[in-house]
């Protein structure tokens, strides 16, 4: 069976006070492992103490472009410690992406050497999707495949959004079935459409617009190892909706 993960930018608003409590919290649920988006300034050894401690799997962080470019061996150094394998890029800023084509060209060499710097320390590089690559094409293919298209499979796997795959009216089951045996981490974000234009309306698991028994299914199918819950935005305390979204995994017998 699939693992189940946790994106912690769900909870930036309680890790911004209280990383180590927040984590005990996320263990307590059921995750079995969460992707990191900074690390509230626990040192790297007392993280990787506290995740032993909890049960918990550091599978991957969200490591943003920036980083990537300006504190690329930090970061290694930090998540070799803690025994994460995914090294993520989580989004591309708007004034990036309105570059276009160019920079998505000098983006996808840039992720060539990227993914293997991190191959030689043992780690795998992944990009994570939003709309926006959806928008554009590149040599006849979206940007979302053409990355994939033109950096080797062993630099760069998929992290797919599956929600915003959706909102980005494309099939999802389709996108999984296209990336089986590349595509390790699936996010599992559920919304619900709301008015042409509107900006996505992130929800718990199971109240939102996606079928996400076939999702998952399909993930298996995939080899996706794991799903990984994240809501951008909730309308309910956070720690709530991720309780609320572990409850439906379990209902759903997608958590024993």
């Amino acid at each position: 069976m699939m693992k189940i993960g946790l994106q912690m930018y769900t909870l930036r608003d309680e890790t911004a006070k209280d990383m180590r409590g927040t984590l005990r919290k996320v263990a307590a649920m059921g995750y079995e492992g969460v992707e990191f988006a900074g690390y509230g300034d626990v040192p790297a050894e007392e993280m990787r103490d506290l995740l032993k401690e909890l049960n918990l799997e550091a599978f991957g962080s969200h490591v943003g472009l920036a980083n990537l470019e300006n504190k690329l061996e930090e970061e290694i150094a930090y998540l070799k410690t803690i025994g994460a394998t995914y090294v993520v890029c989580p989004w591309i800023p708007p004034d990036k992406v309105s570059e276009g084509e160019s920079f998505w060209r000098a983006l996808i060499d840039q992720f060539n050497g990227l993914g293997e710097r991190l191959k030689q320390e043992g780690l795998q590089f992944a990009y994570h999707n939003h709309d926006f690559e959806f928008a554009l094409k590149i040599d006849g293919e979206f940007v979302f495949d053409a990355m994939y298209t033109k950096v080797p499979a062993d630099l760069l796997k998929v992290e797919m959004d599956i929600g915003w795959v959706q909102y980005s009216n494309q099939d999802p089951l389709a996108y999984i079935a296209k990336y089986a045996g590349r595509l390790p981490l699936l996010h599992l974000k559920d919304f619900r459409k709301g008015e042409a234009g509107a900006q996505i309306d992130t929800v718990e698991l199971g109240r939102g617009d996606l079928a996400l028994n076939d999702i998952i299914a399909a993930a298996g199918k995939a080899n996706v190892e794991w799903i990984v819950v994240e809501q951008d935005t909730c309308a309910n305390p956070p720690l709530e909706s991720v309780q609320t979204s572990m409850d439906w995994l379990k209902t759903n017998g997608h958590k024993a």
